[in-house]
């Protein structure tokens, strides 16, 4: 199920939005659900960076996979 909601761009963006849309003839929703898809990788990405340094500095806690499955009453 799809929800509206609210977005103000920046004029030019807007209008790159709808240049490429009518280049391509498809809708600002489209592209915009595309794009924002297409970021969620790099997202992931910035998000296991920081988990990666968080493990370096000792703030996070690391387990074996047999402390996990232990834990999770998983005979192995």
């Amino acid at each position: 199920m799809k929800k509206a909601i609210n977005i103000r761009l920046d004029e030019e963006l807007l209008s790159n939005l709808d240049e490429y849309a009518s280049e391509l003839d498809r809708t600002r929703t489209y592209l915009i659900e595309k794009a924002i898809s297409s970021y969620f990788d790099t997202l992931d990405e910035m998000i296991s960076d920081q988990r990666i340094d968080e493990v370096k500095k000792g703030s996070m806690e690391v387990l074996s996979m047999e402390d996990v499955f232990k834990k999770a009453g998983i005979d192995v």
